[in-house]
């Protein structure tokens, strides 16, 4: 009997029904929990975009996304090599050439501080800033500056950077901030006594700490930017196959890839679909005056209250700027008085 033959044959029917009926509806899941799509088609032509992590995963697929939007896109990596690769894939694809790189280590305020004074000499004018690169759950270690890696990366970088970069986005302005925080922050706490978790350490909630700290720097960032024509907005993009989970206990294990490899790769997102939310905080016209908010799925929604103290939110600032060496005048006036 024929190849052709077993496959019309009675006894082959509802078996092969069944196999397609598995196969088509694991597609249908995979796309209704990959999320919604930014439907906005707007471009951004001449505006400047940095993108923090942007040389793989979400980073990458929305420099692609803005790139082929006309946008001049800066990818800001630690990893030259891995990032030039990027950019060259990214020109590719878009067509456009003012894609390039520059260095940057979320994890040494040297570098970080290097990369801003670049950045504000040499850029005329940068409108939107993506912080987008972070870590997780990583083996407990500290950066050059002494600091635990992750609240370092994850936070006190872009921070620091965002910062030192405030002046050259309000003379562009409109401008908008866009961190990349996570559902994560809900499990998170700002331990003040022990915010280098010195005392203690478990990785997976130092990640969640670190990620709370990203929405709570939103909030107050929002709040001091102000009349200023520049907005600060966080998202979470979702539970995304990446890079970033190369650290966790099911990426290092074989057997349970092999065992729910196919469950993991029918709820979790793609870079691309990951990338989807950052996207519509960068290009929707509608949020151009929108600040302060929480995004997931390309919507707003409530983060947790913990993300809402403004108590907690104004001590954290404070404290990040003295582990950063940083003196800012942001709405100066207007902490001393909140604080009081």
């Amino acid at each position: 009997m024929s190849f052709f033959k077993r496959l019309i044959n009675p006894n082959m029917v509802f078996p092969l029904s069944f196999v397609g009926t598995v196969v088509g509806g694991s597609l249908i899941a995979k796309d209704y929990f990959g999320g919604r799509e930014c439907r906005c088609k707007n471009t951004i032509e001449g505006k400047t975009v940095i993108i923090t992590g942007a040389n793989c995963g979400i980073g990458k697929e929305t420099a692609l996304d803005l790139a082929k939007r006309g946008g001049r896109i800066i990818l800001a990596c630690r990893d030259e090599a891995k990032a030039q690769k990027a950019c060259r894939e990214i020109i590719a694809e878009s067509d456009n050439q003012n894609v390039s790189v520059k260095l940057l280590d979320l994890a040494s305020l040297k570098s970080i501080r290097k990369f801003a004074q670049e950045i504000n000499e040499e850029e005329k004018q940068v409108q939107i800033l993506i912080n987008n690169a972070g870590v997780m759950r990583c083996p407990y270690k500290k950066t050059e500056d002494g600091y635990e890696y992750q609240f370092a990366v994850n936070h006190l970088g872009h921070f620091l950077l965002t910062n030192l970069l405030l002046d050259k986005l309000k003379q562009s302005k409109p401008g908008r901030i866009i961190t990349v925080s996570s559902i994560a922050h809900e499990r998170g706490e700002i331990e003040f006594d022990d915010l280098n978790s010195e005392k203690n350490y478990d990785k997976a909630y130092a990640y969640s700490d670190s990620k709370l700290a990203n929405v709570l720097f939103t909030h107050e960032l929002s709040r001091r930017l102000q009349g200023t024509g520049v907005t600060a907005n966080c998202l979470h993009p979702g539970i995304v196959k990446t890079q970033i989970g190369r650290h966790t206990a099911m990426q290092n294990s074989q057997f349970s890839m092999s065992i729910l490899g196919p469950i993991f790769w029918m709820f979790v997102k793609t870079p691309v679909q990951g990338a989807q939310t950052t996207i519509e905080c960068a290009v929707n016209e509608k949020l151009e005056t929108v600040s302060g908010k929480y995004f997931k799925d390309c919507k707003i929604t409530e983060c947790d209250p913990k993300g809402r103290d403004d108590e907690v939110a104004i001590r954290l600032w404070n404290v990040s700027e003295q582990m950063v060496g940083l003196v800012s005048d942001v709405n100066l006036n207007n902490k001393e008085t909140t604080s009081s």
